[in-house]
């Protein structure tokens, strides 16, 4: 059937071949092509948006800081908080009796591991120049260079642990600020605690229109996840530091209680802050008890390890976002390098939290998209 100008309906104008159409742009390169080209886009506007937050966080670390603080003390404290508000307490005289609950507590505990630590210090350190002697008996230079780093310590800890530590063993004004970023961040808990349910209507009151329940939703999947790591982990450490504790002291280490501190410590730097602190131990034991109670402390802190990763972790992180190993010492190396000791301690829950967000946008743009097909 013609058309009304002469021509078959895919014809040209002449009527003896098929329409010419203007070439299409995504025509010039294949689909795929497009689709990473549009994947590198967002990869460098989410990496320029991360680098200007990491300069922003830097330079104003003094504000900063305190603030991150008081988000990881408040993910811990909150369970607290709602159960004295589910007793049908004031919630501001609940976050009050939650903050004064945790500077006891971690007054205390604080007082009990820093007296522990003073009390084994001088013991442990020599224990570890002992046995950077006796290593260097056995492996040579490499021996001489582990006994140089044990009896460097200060430096050694300066060069890993970034300025802040250094700044600890070199002054007491750095003491001054730490004291005063913890009373800061001790004030922010609680009108955190107090304040908590406004939280979600200030997010809607900040974000665009239309995106008050995504912000909301990536809000509180960040939280659960900061939540439950502090949490979890937590109550690992606790469980480590007691076992190896009890071990070291069965074995009759010196510094039995010094060293479950370290690991306590340790714990919240996961997999990097373990290693150290276990090696530390095995090294006293070898230096003040022989081969033999060595290989036994290294058997507690291997049977801490496993108890830890196969049992732990599964059971009571199993509501946390998972993350591979490898994210989490890219992460830890990464906070190093950025804010030392302070970063390696913040860089694990702000990446759970960045998981959290990750997972929550995908959940809900991944049904949206099944719903679309």
């Amino acid at each position: 059937m013609e058309n009304s100008r002469g021509g078959t309906p895919g014809s040209g104008p002449g009527g003896s071949g098929p329409a010419s159409t203007p070439p299409s742009t995504s025509g010039l390169l294949p689909p795929e092509v497009w689709r990473v080209g549009a994947w590198c886009a967002v990869l460098l506007l989410v990496a320029g948006v991360a680098g200007v937050g990491i300069w922003i966080v830097v330079t104003f670390k003094t504000a900063v800081t305190p603030v991150l603080l008081a988000i990881l003390g408040t993910a811990l404290l909150h369970p607290l908080h709602r159960r004295l508000v589910a007793m049908r307490m004031p919630k501001s005289l609940a976050a009050g009796l939650t903050c004064l609950a945790v500077v006891a507590v971690v007054g205390g505990a604080g007082y009990i591991l820093v007296s522990a630590l003073i009390e084994t210090g001088d013991q442990i350190v020599s224990s570890l120049k002992q046995a950077g002697r006796d290593l260097s008996k056995h492996l040579g230079a490499a021996g001489t260079s582990l006994d140089d780093v044990a009896s460097n310590a200060k430096n050694l800890l300066g060069k890993f642990g970034g300025t802040a530590a250094s700044g600890v063993l070199t002054g007491l004004s750095v003491v001054g600020e730490l004291i005063a970023t913890a009373v800061l961040a001790l004030l922010l808990i609680f009108f955190f605690l107090k304040d908590s349910d406004r939280v979600a209507g200030a997010l809607r009151s900040v974000a665009p229109r239309r995106t008050g329940d995504i912000v909301e939703a990536m809000a509180r999947r960040a939280y659960g996840a900061v939540e439950g790591f502090m949490r979890g982990t937590t109550f690992i450490a606790l469980i480590d530091a007691t076992c190896i504790t009890v071990g070291l002291l069965i074995l009759r280490v010196p510094g039995a209680v010094g060293l479950g501190a370290l690991v306590f410590v340790g714990a919240y730097i996961p997999y990097l802050g373990a290693f150290l602190s276990g090696a530390v131990a095995v090294l006293v034991a070898l230096a003040d008890r022989g081969v033999v109670i060595a290989l036994w402390a290294l058997g507690v802190v291997l049977a801490v390890q496993v108890l830890e990763g196969h049992v732990l972790q599964p059971m009571i992180q199993s509501r946390t976002v998972q993350m591979h190993p490898a994210v989490v010492m890219l992460a830890i190396t990464a906070g190093a390098s950025v804010a030392g000791i302070l970063g390696m301690l913040l860089a694990v829950p702000l990446t759970a939290a960045a998981f959290g967000v990750v997972a929550e946008v995908r959940g809900r743009y991944g049904a949206a998209g099944a719903g679309l097909s």
